[in-house]
């Protein structure tokens, strides 16, 4: 059976950071103690925006030691899953409505020894993990439609969080939920306890006077009743 985990897993994504301070940047996020770092890679093409590629990532794994986790938002995800492990990241998470074969793609992620994901967009039904839960590590649940940061949450994905949570509960591995979009603290509560336990937080972890703070003020709130 699946556990939610006792302490709840915080993941940077710094779409919001300063990119020519991109390195020291992962580095103090992993001081204030967050859990890992979550790299929205978008191709302009598949999403609307354009952001980082595995020079990049690569070029911040020397500064952190924290997990890598890359989101995959691209037209052929499948070719970069090569350069996601060697930029360092553990994890590679693909949408498995935009792959031709998703359960292939799934396998060629763990075959290279990395954890491996599928993200639901707001509107993709549950039933496109369900078919994949005997082999993923993790179910993402996008909260906002993929392509940019900074958006508001869409509420009613809890419920699509509640969905997810239930299905992976009844498998005989272990599966991540992470919900990814709007998380702040006046809602991770909310989102904890539909069942997700790992969170990727973007624009909230700038908006308090440091890194430490909003990790903190994060993990505070996910734990209140």
């Amino acid at each position: 059976m699946n556990r939610r985990p006792n302490r709840q897993a915080i993941m940077a994504s710094v779409l919001t950071a300063d990119f020519a301070a991109l390195g020291d940047q992962c580095r103090r996020l992993e001081m204030a103690g967050v859990d890992g770092i979550h790299w929205d890679v978008m191709d302009g093409l598949a999403v609307p925006s354009l952001s980082f590629g595995p020079d990049v990532i690569a070029a911040c794994r020397r500064h952190t030691a924290i997990p890598f986790e890359a989101h995959l938002m691209t037209n052929q995800p499948d070719r970069l899953v090569d350069q996601m492990a060697q930029a360092g990241c553990q994890t590679v998470i693909v949408h498995p409505d935009w792959l031709q074969n998703p359960r292939r793609t799934l396998q060629g992620i763990q075959e290279r020894g990395l954890s491996a994901g599928v993200a639901l967009s707001p509107g993709s039904p549950v039933d496109l993990a369900r078919w994949h839960l005997d082999i993923v590590d993790l179910v993402l649940v996008m909260t906002v439609e993929p392509g940019y940061g900074g958006q508001q949450r869409i509420a009613l994905m809890t419920d699509k969080v509640r969905e997810v949570s239930l299905l992976v509960e009844r498998q005989d591995r272990r599966i991540e939920i992470e919900v990814d979009g709007g998380v702040r603290p006046d809602n991770i509560a909310e989102v904890f306890g539909a069942g997700a336990g790992r969170f990727v937080i973007g624009s909230a972890l700038w908006e308090d006077a440091t890194f430490e703070a909003a990790v903190t003020s994060l993990r505070e709130a996910a734990a209140s009743p």
